[in-house]
């Protein structure tokens, strides 16, 4: 019988497995020890950080690699930049994407920009999970989708994962990866189940994946929008629409091959992209496929993404601001019209 875990859990067996394996993996953030003393037996009831993502890793793995840091997002990811560069393989916890604000310095200039310039002598592989996406209420500072500003700066890699066997597996592969990686975790994805083998394995970097096979348009998806979009696929199928749903997964560097042979063979795009319009990674997949792929397109090309405006807290406007599938199958008709 096939194994299912959660979304959440797969993120935990990911980073055990490489601390397991590699005793220069570190973990850093907040909450994470939830502020008990050494050799403290409530080392077992530590919070294992605002979601309890590693609740119980103090336990395994002690407070010399699980570290509790102050409320200075800038002074612990500089810390962890700096610790590797000097032979660790810090993974910090961002509690919240919006946070990046704080430490952008850090993320323009320091991370993404040392290897480039010790011209490839220097390693950063420094990992950063941080949580995205709108929908727990919790207002404009704490449910921005931003995955497009660290992808737009050369020297990141960026990976958006939407079920739990490419979560686990593109975790292990950032974690060893010699570079920084930006890991976006959908925080309506916590507790989605999915078969996830047990053991150790790496998932291709780079690489993306046909969610869904189809003949009639492309819908690329991201990250909490790619289960959506697999939805109304199968519901559209009995009305004799045939949806193609392709998963970027790793959003730099892009898997442009896969995303412009589905287009050639479906002669129509839709990209389904939770972050606000200007500059997002739907206008660059569209760009790219309107500079490579032009001479597949028969109807039109197509991007549903949220309103150009901060998330709002009223219920009601959340609702109205969050993409759905209903949308989702607007935007596929009105391509195929």
């Amino acid at each position: 019988m096939k194994r299912e875990i959660t979304y959440k859990e797969a993120i935990a067996e990911g980073l055990a497995i490489t601390m397991r394996t590699d005793e220069n993996v570190v973990i850093l953030g907040e909450d994470l020890v939830g502020g008990v003393g050494k050799g403290d037996d409530s080392l077992l009831d530590a919070w294992g950080g605002p979601f309890t993502v590693t609740k119980g890793f103090v336990k395994e793995f002690g407070l010399e690699r699980i570290f509790d840091t102050p409320i200075s997002e800038n002074a612990f990811i500089g810390a962890s930049i700096g610790a590797s560069m000097i032979g660790l393989r810090p993974v910090v916890e961002l509690m919240y994407g919006d946070f990046m604000g704080v430490c952008f310095d850090n993320f323009l200039n320091q991370a993404a920009k040392q290897r480039y310039m010790f011209g490839g002598a220097q390693k950063n592989p420094i990992t950063v999970r941080t949580t995205y996406g709108c929908g727990w209420r919790e207002g404009a500072h704490h449910s921005h989708v931003n995955y497009s500003l660290i992808t737009h700066i050369p020297g990141w890699y960026v990976v958006a994962p939407s079920t739990p066997y490419d979560m686990k597996g593109c975790l292990i592969s950032a974690i060893r990866n010699d570079n920084p990686v930006f890991v976006f975790e959908h925080r309506l994805l916590y507790d989605k189940k999915g078969v996830v083998p047990e053991g150790d394995y790496e998932l291709e970097i780079g690489k993306g994946d046909i969610k869904k096979e189809g003949k009639d348009i492309t819908v690329v998806a991201i990250g909490g929008t790619v289960n959506m979009a697999i939805n109304v696929a199968s519901k559209l199928e009995n009305e004799n629409i045939s949806v193609e749903v392709i998963d970027p997964i790793w959003l730099a560097p892009l898997d442009e091959e896969l995303i412009l042979k589905s287009v050639e063979k479906t002669g129509n795009l839709l990209v389904v992209d939770e972050d606000n319009p200007r500059c997002s990674v739907a206008t660059d997949i569209i760009t790219l496929v309107a500079e490579k792929g032009l001479d597949y397109i028969v109807s039109k090309i197509k991007r549903l993404n949220c309103p150009n405006t901060p998330v709002p807290f009223s219920p009601v406007l959340e609702d109205e601001y969050m993409i759905t599938e209903k949308k989702i199958e607007e935007a596929i008709k009105s391509v195929l019209k």
